[in-house]
């Protein structure tokens, strides 16, 4: 996991030195849209992780919460897509219950 931790602090002051100090817009385009919310919620909890152990740049610090906010999304995403499903199905549940209530 220390490799793993080091490799991505890497990339993320490759990729702020690359951009500077301006946020980067492909942050958010290059988390995978097809992560599952425990994937991006895990790599999301990691990258909390690194961000308050400190030590790093500016510049990975800028890559590692840009890359918090595009997870963060994608966990948003799903949150709320599990919220409509849970109230079409509460809905769909009430409205059945109804009907027969009015056929008694």
């Amino acid at each position: 996991m220390a490799k793993a931790k080091t490799d991505r602090a890497a990339d993320a002051e490759q990729q702020g030195a690359a951009a500077g100090a301006e946020p980067r817009a492909d942050a958010v385009a290059s988390v995978d849209s097809t992560l599952g919310y425990e994937q991006a919620r895990d790599e999301l909890i990691e990258v909390v992780r690194s961000l308050e152990a400190g030590g790093t740049t500016l510049e990975e610090s800028l890559a590692l919460w840009e890359r918090g906010e595009a997870l963060a999304k994608v966990c948003r995403r799903w949150l709320d897509g599990a919220r409509a499903r849970l109230d079409a199905a509460l809905a769909e549940s009430s409205g059945g219950a109804d009907a027969g209530a009015e056929r008694a």
